[in-house]
Order: C-alpha cells, then sequence, then structure tokens
C-alpha cells in the first residue's frame, strides 16, 4: 500500500505532497481514533528523566506548528520533537525549496525555518497535550530577520513560550538554512546563548516545579576539534544533552546526481556514515552518561542499530519516514528491541 502511495505523491511536488499526507493521517485519525495503526513497539528507554515508549523518535522539521502531533503519536513512535519554531510567523525561503534524491534515498532542504510562531504552537498543544501520552520535544529557533548578536533574546523567549508543554527543548544551533546561524556553535556568543537558557531554566523550574532539559542541536559539518571544543563548552555549562546531528552542507555523497547542486541541507541515506562519526567522537569524549539523541540517515533499521551502537541513547528518523514509509518506526524500534542492550 505504501510503495503505490508513494509513487503517486512522488508525482506531485514535495511540499504538496507532505500537506496532502498530512491532511489524511490527520482526517483518519480524527475518524478512528488510529484504530488499525500499528500499535508501538515496546521497549521503554529512560533518558532525561523521562520514559520513552520505545527507541524511534520523530525528528524536528516534520511537523513545526504542532499541527499534526495527535496523528503523528498514532504511528508508534516512542517520543516526539516539534518544531522549529521562531518567535513570530515566518514564510521561509521561496520555492522550490525541497528536493528528492530518490537514487540515494535522501532530500535537500533550503525550508528557513518555515513556521507559524511560538505563540500558534502553544495554542495547538494547549488544546492537544494532556492527549499525548507520549515524551514531547520542542526545537527553537530564531527568526531570520533577527541580527545574529540578538538571537539568544529569540530563544529566551522561545524557551519561556514552550517550556509547560515541552517534556524537553531542542536549541537549533546548526540548520544552515538561516544565514549565519551555525556561527552560534562557537565562542563568546555560545557561552552567552546557553548560560542565558540556562538561567531561564532555573527560573522556570522554580516557579513551574517542572524541571525541562536543554539540549543543543548540532550540525555534522564541524571539524573533531571543533566538534570538540563545542562539547567541551556545552558540557561545562551544564546543558543537559546533544541532538546530533542536523543535515549537511556536503555534496560528496550525491555528486552528479539529479538536485545534488541545490543550495539546501542533505539528509536521508547518504547523511548515516558522517552523522554517526560526529555521534561515535561525542560519546568518545563525553563519557557514557550524557545524553545524546541520534539523528540523520536512518532508511532502513538496522541503520537505526548502528547509530544506537555509535553511541546514541535514543534516534529520530524524518527523511527514512518519506522513501519507507510509517513501517520504518516499529522495524527500527525492533531492531533496536532486539540487538541494543539498555
Amino acid at each position: 500500500m505504501f510503495s503505490l502511495a508513494r509513487r503517486l505523491l512522488f508525482l506531485l511536488p514535495p511540499e504538496r505532497a507532505h500537506d496532502l499526507t498530512f491532511a489524511t493521517l490527520d482526517r483518519y485519525t480524527q475518524l478512528t481514533g488510529g484504530l488499525g495503526l500499528p500499535k508501538p513497539i515496546a521497549d521503554p528507554r529512560a533518558l532525561l528523566g523521562l520514559t520513552c515508549r520505545n527507541a524511534v523518535g520523530l525528528s524536528a522539521g516534520l511537523d513545526k506548528n504542532a499541527d499534526h502531533a495527535l496523528a503523528l503519536a498514532a504511528l508508534g513512535f516512542g517520543f516526539l520533537e516539534l518544531g522549529t519554531v521562531t518567535p513570530r510567523p515566518q514564510p521561509g525561503n521561496p520555492s522550490p525549496r525541497l528536493f528528492r534524491l530518490p537514487a540515494h534515498q535522501a532530500l535537500i532542504n533550503r525550508l528557513g525555518f518555515n513556521n507559524l510562531g511560538v505563540e500558534h504552537l502553544c495554542q495547538r498543544l494547549a488544546a492537544t497535550r494532556s492527549q499525548l501520552d507520549l515524551p514531547i520535544g520542542i526545537n527553537i529557533g530564531k527568526n531570520r530577520d533577527t541580527p545574529l548578536e540578538q538571537a539568544t533574546q529569540d530563544y529566551r523567549h522561545c524557551l519561556k513560550a514552550v517550556y509547560p508543554f515541552a517534556d524537553y527543548i531542542a536549541v537549533n544551533l546548526s540548520s544552515p538554512n538561516t544565514p549565519g546561524l551555525r556561527a552560534l556553535q562557537a565562542g563568546e556568543q555560545l557561552v552567552e546563548l546557553v548560560r542565558a537558557l540556562k538561567a531561564d531554566q532555573k527560573q522556570q523550574t522554580q516557579a513551574s516545579g517542572r524541571y525541562v532539559p536543554l539540549l543543543v542541536k548540532i550540525a555534522p559539518d564541524l571539524s573533531p576539534e571543533a566538534l570538540h571544543d563545542l562539547v567541551d563548552v556545552l558540557m561545562g555549562e551544564a546543558i543537559d544533552g546533544v541532538i546530533a546531528t542536523n543535515t549537511t552542507l556536503s555534496r560528496e555523497p550525491v555528486a552528479g546526481a539529479k538536485n545534488a547542486d541545490e543550495a539546501g541541507g542533505l539528509s536521508g541515506a547518504p547523511l548515516l556514515t558522517m552523522a554517526n562519526a560526529v555521534v561515535e567522537q561525542i560519546r568518545s569524549q563525553s563519557g557514557p552518561d550524557w545524553p545524546i539523541i541520534g539523528a540523520g540517515g536512518i532508511t532502513q533499521p538496522q541503520d537505526a542499530v548502528t547509530k544506537m551502537q555509535a553511541g546514541a541513547d535514543l534516534v529520530q528518523v524524518y527523511t527514512g519516514l518519506i522513501y519507507q514509509g510509517p513501517k520504518l518506526i516499529q522495524q527500527a524500534a525492533a531492531a533496536i528491541r532486539d540487538q541494543v542492550a539498555h
């Protein structure tokens, strides 16, 4: 069924196919309550003070506005990460901005944090959060037109807004589609940002009685030296964990393919080896206990296993869903359950 649906959807522009898929899934879930969809693989994984239903989560980017969280939860994920959300709504980059590379099971996107703003996301979660029986992460970013030297204010605004609804908050410093954003992964701006967010986290914890962990999502394109320095700062400032990795600017794995020269971040199967190497380096540096959520390149169940074996505590999928369909969630979760010890 999915193979046929995918062939039909691939006749449409990628964003139109995305919208049609979610409209159908939302309607089906509303009418049936998810009846007939596979049950989540039961393999509880504890991390960050949370218990995930299994080790396979949704990566940020698929549901930026929390409009589809109930439908996504019905697909069997262990946890969901929503966003990236920014303080103010923004349309993102001009279309076309999403490109398929089917021979490589890959995507290139330059969406540019297109979202309806943090107020919309919070309104959606205010209506649905009590119905979501799995951990929810919220990924936050800065508006494109916010000067880099004022980025900290954007992140602080989002943190305060989403704190009541989040089980963890992911700070996106690594999208390649917001000019200058990756510069925040180093230097004094990084230190200023994480210290401000940790201070806000403390204040929100005292006010609410809830500790919501802070993670930072990082790029796969850092040199080993830059990655070491970044992890050193994050651990030194008591950031609760890391998400590794975002999309890559490299085109080496897809050189010569149609659409390979489009600007944006490359995701999917070609990212797996690079992303796993980042996870391995972080785990080697951090020791066994610092939380790592591994993202990037999972298009087959065994890919999820190799990412866990590289040092991830949990994994996330996105592009693999486009090519393999929802069965990837159950298959990857079952493979981890059967091959990766707690």
